[in-house]
């Protein structure tokens, strides 16, 4: 018989924690820090980031996670300077240090609500949300089958998911190895957990459900739409 004694089971909140922890760094840091990223490691712009995900919000959207609230915030700048209007927008992150940036930014706007969740676990209805964007984050979800399970379970028959998820580096020197660096570097930090195959996150998508209505790589990126369909 073994004298050896049988580790603890993971603790299923550690890797939360460390999310949490890892987005700690005041929100102007966190920002700058996000533009050598956007432009480093995902070979993408700000711009592209915002054309894209502005097409996909209804007057009942999900916005998770939103950071410090600066990407959304020139989202709905940019839908206010054409006269769009908004309705409910619920808006989601995990780190409290986060969530304290975007109620600041958005204490003006009285049709966003701020508030902590876990994507793997949210606080929301079933077919809640008739738009979620899921704006640089799905690569830093410690679970992001869970995530997509709940974005299923949230979204509504007829809703679209919008996301741009990091892939894996792509390109010629210098800039692969350049991007290849800044990814390890965020694993370390625990910012990143892993960047995706485009295969592969689009059969995950597929796999709880969705239809891919529509799907674009740009740089190191992937930009994927995708529908709960009708019964």
């Amino acid at each position: 018989m073994s004298n050896s004694t049988l580790s603890a089971p993971p603790d299923p909140n550690a890797a939360l924690e460390r999310v949490d922890q890892a987005y700690s760094d005041p929100a102007w840091w966190y920002n700058l820090r996000g533009l050598g990223i956007l432009t480093f490691a995902y070979r993408t712009t700000v711009w592209s980031q915002v054309a894209f995900l502005d097409r996909n919000i209804s007057p009942n959207h999900l916005e998770i996670p939103v950071g410090t609230g600066t990407l959304l915030g020139m989202i709905l700048r940019w839908r206010r300077l054409r006269g769009r209007k908004n309705g409910r927008i619920v808006a989601v992150d995990y780190s409290e240090t986060m969530v304290a940036a975007a109620a600041k930014a958005f204490a003006k706007w009285p049709e966003v609500t701020v508030q902590r969740g876990d994507v793997a676990n949210m606080p929301f209805g079933d077919d809640e949300f008739d738009s979620i964007n899921v704006a640089n984050g799905f690569h830093c979800f410690p679970d992001p089958d869970g995530a997509l399970r709940e974005l299923w379970r949230v979204t509504a028959h007829g809703g679209r998911v919008a996301t741009n998820v990091l892939l894996y580096p792509r390109g010629i020197w210098p800039l692969k190895p350049i991007a290849r660096a800044i990814d390890e570097w965020g694993k370390r930090k625990g910012l990143l957990v892993e960047p995706f195959h485009a295969d592969d996150i689009l059969a995950r998508f597929r796999n709880v459900g969705f239809r891919i209505i529509g799907e674009e790589i740009r740089g190191n990126t992937i930009n994927i739409l995708a529908e709960k369909p009708r019964p």
